[in-house]
C-alpha cells in the first residue's frame, strides 16, 4: 500500500505519466527489496526459510441440498480462500454500491465526476491505493508459498496480472477467468518439466499464452476513457 501511495503521489498529485512511474517504481523496489533483506537478513539474495502455508490450510467442502456435508474436496490456503472472496467483494463494490460508482466514474468522465462534487483526486488516490493491498496479498501468496522471500520472486507475474486486468475486459469476474486460464498454463509448464521438452521453452508457454490471449482480445476490450489520463 505504501508503494501504491507513492505511485499515486506520483501520478495524480504531480501527473506523471502513469507508465513511466510504474517502471520507476518497480525497479526502485527490485533493488530497495534486496537491499533491506541484506539488512535485516544479511543476505540479499534470500529471507531465512518460514513456517509455510501447508499447515495453514483451510478444508473446503462441497454441500448437498439437504444441508449435509458430501465430501472434503481440498485444503486451500487462507489466501486462495481470501483472494476468492475479494473478487466477490470486489464485484458488489464496484458495480453495486455508491463508492463504486464514483470510483468508475472518476475514471470513466472525471470532469462530470468532479460537477457532482465528487473528489476526483481522492476517489483515485483510493482506488489506487486498494489496487497496492491487493498486490500485496500476492505477494504475500508468494513469499509463503516458497516459505522465504526470493528476489525478484514474482518472475513477471505483475505484467500477466496487467495482461489479466485486460482480457478480463477490466471487470473483477473477467479478471478471476483470466487469471484461473493464465495460472492453469502456469502450472502445466510446471508439469512439462523434467520432460523431453527443453526447459526454455516450458518455461515460455505461460508468456506466450498471454501475448496470445492479449492480441486476440485488443480491440475489443474497451478500458476506462480516463485510464491514465491525469485530471
Amino acid at each position: 500500500m505504501l508503494i501504491a501511495l507513492l505511485h499515486a503521489v506520483v501520478s495524480i498529485t504531480f501527473r506523471a505519466d502513469q507508465i513511466v512511474s510504474g517502471v520507476a517504481i518497480n525497479l526502485f523496489a527490485m533493488g530497495a527489496t534486496q537491499f533491506l533483506t541484506w539488512i535485516v537478513w544479511g543476505s540479499s539474495a534470500n529471507s531465512p526459510p518460514v513456517e509455510g502455508m501447508a499447515n495453514w490450510a483451510l478444508p473446503v467442502a462441497w454441500g448437498s441440498w439437504t444441508g449435509g456435508v458430501n465430501a472434503v474436496i481440498g485444503h486451500y490456503p487462507p489466501l486462495v480462500v481470501i483472494a476468492l472472496a475479494c473478487v466477490a467483494v470486489s464485484h458488489v463494490v464496484l458495480f453495486r454500491t455508491r463508492f463504486g460508482l464514483r470510483l468508475r466514474a472518476t475514471g470513466e468522465h472525471p470532469e462530470a465526476a468532479d460537477t457532482l462534487g465528487i473528489g476526483v483526486r481522492r476517489m483515485r488516490f483510493s482506488g489506487v491505493i486498494l489496487s497496492g493491498a491487493l498486490a500485496g496479498l500476492g505477494g504475500a501468496f508468494l513469499a509463503l508459498n516458497t516459505h522465504q522471500f526470493v528476489k525478484n520472486m514474482s518472475a513477471g507475474r505483475g505484467f500477466i496480472a496487467l495482461a489479466a486486468m485486460i482480457f478480463g475486459k477490466w471487470s473483477p469476474l473477467g479478471a478471476l477467468g483470466a487469471s484461473l486460464l493464465f495460472g492453469y498454463a502456469d502450472a502445466v509448464q510446471m508439469g512439462l518439466q523434467g520432460q523431453r521438452i527443453p526447459t526454455q521453452f516450458v518455461q515460455m508457454i505461460p508468456y506466450v499464452l498471454t501475448m496470445v490471449a492479449l492480441v486476440g482480445v485488443m480491440g475489443r476490450a474497451r478500458p476506462p476513457a480516463a485510464v491514465g489520463k491525469p485530471y
